[in-house]
């Protein structure tokens, strides 16, 4: 079965469906956990998202993408919300059920002091 689009060209119902399911891992995810971090092994700037989320006492649910079986998927998800060009897909952090960004971020909000506050808010800290 397809599903023609805008430009009267057919697109596989499945590839809806796919996209569909990712959202769907993704937004489950980020709603059952306080903080989640999209991550890729071996990636520099990952290694510093965690560092630092766990330097602040948090245990955030980490998805490595190249480990995880929908994580091509996932990742082209990301891409989408971090598509302002400027800002790459992973890592990419989730706090309180909300997509908060990269690292980029995650670093303006610990250097400008609304991190912690906000780790708070979504109950990943209790000091």
């Amino acid at each position: 079965m397809e599903v023609a689009n805008a430009n009267k060209s057919a697109i596989p119902i499945s590839k809806f469906n796919s996209e569909e399911k990712t959202y769907e891992i993704v937004s489950d995810l980020a709603s059952s956990n306080a903080v989640v971090l999209f991550s890729m092994s071996g990636c520099c700037m990952c290694t510093v998202a965690k560092r630092l989320l766990f330097g602040l006492g948090v245990g955030p649910t980490i998805v490595e993408l190249d480990h995880h079986a929908a994580g091509q998927e996932i990742h082209s998800l990301l891409f989408k919300l971090a598509s302002d060009g400027q800002h790459k897909p992973v890592p990419a952090v989730f706090v309180g059920g909300k997509f908060l960004g990269g690292i980029e971020t995650l670093m303006a909000c610990h250097i400008n002091g609304t991190l912690v506050p906000l780790l708070k808010d979504a109950g990943a800290l209790w000091l």
